[in-house]
């Protein structure tokens, strides 16, 4: 564990005071007017130029999130925006059924608290393995979700990292090594999940996977797996995600100063030679560093980290690491068997990106 990582009772204190208290959890409808995000009333210089006080930050994303239309059309979702300290914003949009302790299946955001537990795990000096690994470059890029949550609950608890790693169907084995795309980046779960069957995860179930990731990270924030896959099987909550997410701009995880490094493109069309499989749109260019995105785009990129997950579950920085945001909803669409990325996570970026816009500027999107 990184000796700066202070283990936090907060995240027990707020899970047991969340039904009281909209402060831990937003509640349904109405004006959040909490405001605890360690920001005084000052101006503040804003990503867009000019100075932006708190105030208009929080009415623009709150004027946005409830009426523009990329948000309007994935309702119910919760969405909150803070900084290091705590929450600053937020709320349960549409019927009010999405709170921040909604507890959901988070996806591809599973993989930024991997990328953090690696970090934690090798001290701050992963391997040239491990950044191959984790900027998804090994070659390992046939597994399939849909594979390892197959069975009843009590087959789906007892399975191994391992042996959800050697799975099979038509199509080939979650194990397959495409040699093809050893060294290039493609959007796969098999990356991680190759990874901890050779560094001694390979034994571990949902239970104990939990428990060790939790080590690493002082059990600062609780973090559950509904499926024993690194890169997408972890089960939480807004409310824990915020804590992780603070605790990288609390500077206490090494995945702080590691946000955008080692970055490697992503794009097939851009630079068909290193990338053959993305999930980003054609008509953008995301790079990818150690568990997360970089939305660099050159059009309509802000430089935000992010790692959005399949089922809408989408989690930001933003590009000064300063401030961090969620957009939470918990769908279940398409073939998990063919489980990559799919449209409902690209819809909430587009929300969250419209509500990550609105806050910095200062400014309402329509």
């Amino acid at each position: 564990m990184n000796a700066r990582l202070r283990p936090l009772l907060r995240p027990l204190l707020c899970s047991l005071l969340v039904s009281l208290l909209t402060a831990c959890g937003g509640g349904g409808g109405g004006n959040d007017s909490w405001n605890s995000g360690g920001s005084d009333d000052s101006d503040d210089v804003g990503s867009f130029g000019g100075s932006v006080s708190i105030e208009k930050r929080i009415s623009a994303a709150e004027a946005t999130a409830a009426s523009n239309s990329a948000c309007t059309a994935i309702e119910p979702f919760y969405w909150e925006i803070g900084d290091r300290s705590d929450r600053i914003t937020g709320n349960s949009e549409g019927d009010g059924s999405v709170l921040a302790s909604t507890d959901m299946k988070i996806a591809s955001a599973s993989k930024w608290i991997f990328g953090a537990y690696v970090l934690e795990k090798r001290g701050n000096v992963p391997t040239d393995e491990d950044i191959k690994a984790l900027t998804m470059r090994t070659g390992y890029s046939n597994f399939r979700y849909g594979l390892c949550i197959e069975g009843t609950e009590v087959q789906q608890d007892t399975l191994t990292v391992l042996q959800c790693f050697e799975k099979s169907a038509s199509g080939g084995a979650n194990d397959d090594y495409v040699a093809g795309d050893d060294g290039k980046f493609n959007y796969n779960g098999g990356h991680f999940q190759h990874w901890a069957t050779q560094n001694g995860l390979e034994d571990e179930i949902n239970s104990s996977l939990a428990i060790e990731l939790g080590d690493q990270f002082g059990n600062a924030f609780q973090l559950d797996f509904d499926s024993p896959q690194l890169a997408g099987g972890m089960y939480m909550n807004a409310l824990n995600y915020a804590f992780f997410l603070r605790s990288i701009l609390s500077d206490d995880l090494y995945m702080h100063d590691r946000l955008g490094t080692e970055a490697v493109c992503t794009s097939p069309a851009v630079c068909p030679d290193t990338a053959t499989y993305t999930p980003i749109p054609d008509d953008e260019a995301w790079h990818y560093s150690l568990g997360h995105w970089v939305e660099d785009d050159p059009v309509v990129g802000d430089g935000a980290f992010s790692s959005p997950g399949y089922f809408g579950f989408y989690p930001w920085i933003d590009a000064n690491k300063k401030w961090y945001g969620i957009v939470a909803r918990g769908v279940e669409p398409g073939n998990l068997l063919e489980f990559l990325f799919g449209d409902t996570a690209m819809e909430s970026v587009a929300c969250g990106r419209k509500i990550r816009k609105a806050w910095l500027s200062g400014q309402q999107q329509n």
